[in-house]
């Protein structure tokens, strides 16, 4: 696992990239190549970032978007620190389930900024890519724009609380129904089901999502944030307690036979053979 207490983002490794302009604050997934994969230090990053925008007195809305033909893929499983070891099946448990509870801390940092967040969703959003989004405030997606959480189908539980906001968003048989096929659906689905605001034209995405955070961050911002606040408490109420219980699930089947399974079948193209052991 990588450092997580680092407050430097060294040149050359950064996974998002934050510009400032015009009380926009730009948080970008800069690693195309890799279809912006999702890691441990994509994780440091989200949240060393946000820190720094919460107490920036010029940023009054963040834009989330990414370069490429794709939002984010999903973890990416070629970046270092990827496993989690430990001397006992116990401790192994333990140590995931600890690093999840991490990953929780540094999504809502982002999640819980006072500064509204507007997602720019395009190509691939799935798995963490899809959490990701579910995070921001409100969600713009290009026609091309593809979600899922496929972490059933690779012997994993959805371990950053996507499943939950789903609920929230489009009820629970939603929540369940995507979660636990894996199913993937197509930008109009997720309009309809809540969990995107618009659906544009690829070619609109970036000037429809920044026309929105300019129109956002031209009005006043403690009415703004007082509103965002407000929301936020009544939709989630219930939300830290559940994503504990997340926690400890994603823990569990991440050090299970299935989910070594499930990875084992996906890297060889070929059905899994689940045992739920």
């Amino acid at each position: 696992m990588i450092d997580t207490i680092g407050t430097e983002i060294a040149e050359g490794e950064e996974r998002i990239r934050l510009e400032v302009a015009d009380g926009i604050a730009e948080l970008t997934l800069c690693r195309p190549d890799k279809l912006n994969g999702w890691s441990w230090e994509s994780t440091r990053q989200l949240g060393l970032l946000a820190d720094r925008i919460r107490f920036d007195p010029d940023v009054r809305v963040v834009l989330l978007r990414a370069e490429g033909r794709a939002f984010c893929a999903g973890i990416d499983v070629t970046a270092p620190g990827g496993a989690i070891t430990g001397a006992s099946a116990a401790e192994r448990n333990r140590n995931y389930y600890e690093g999840i509870r991490w990953v929780h801390e540094r999504f809502a940092v982002l999640a819980r900024l006072p500064q509204p967040v507007v997602a720019a969703a395009q190509g691939y959003c799935l798995g963490f890519g899809f959490e990701l989004a579910l995070m921001a405030d409100i969600r713009i997606a290009a026609d091309d724009a593809v979600f899922a959480l496929p972490e059933a189908q690779l012997g994993v539980a959805v371990d950053a609380g996507g499943d939950l906001r789903i609920a929230r968003e489009a009820g629970a048989g939603w929540a369940k129904f995507l979660a636990l096929t894996g199913r993937r659906i197509d930008a109009q689905t997720a309009l309809r089901l809540n969990l995107v605001q618009q659906v544009v034209p690829v070619a609109e995405l970036e000037s429809t999502a920044r026309s929105l955070a300019a129109e956002i961050a031209a009005n006043a911002p403690l009415a703004v944030q007082g509103i965002k606040r407000a929301v936020d408490s009544y939709a989630d109420a219930a939300l830290p307690a559940a994503l504990d219980r997340v926690a400890m699930t994603a823990a569990l089947t991440l050090t299970s036979e299935d989910s070594r399974e499930g990875y084992t079948a996906k890297a060889s193209r070929r059905p899994p053979r689940f045992t739920g052991a």
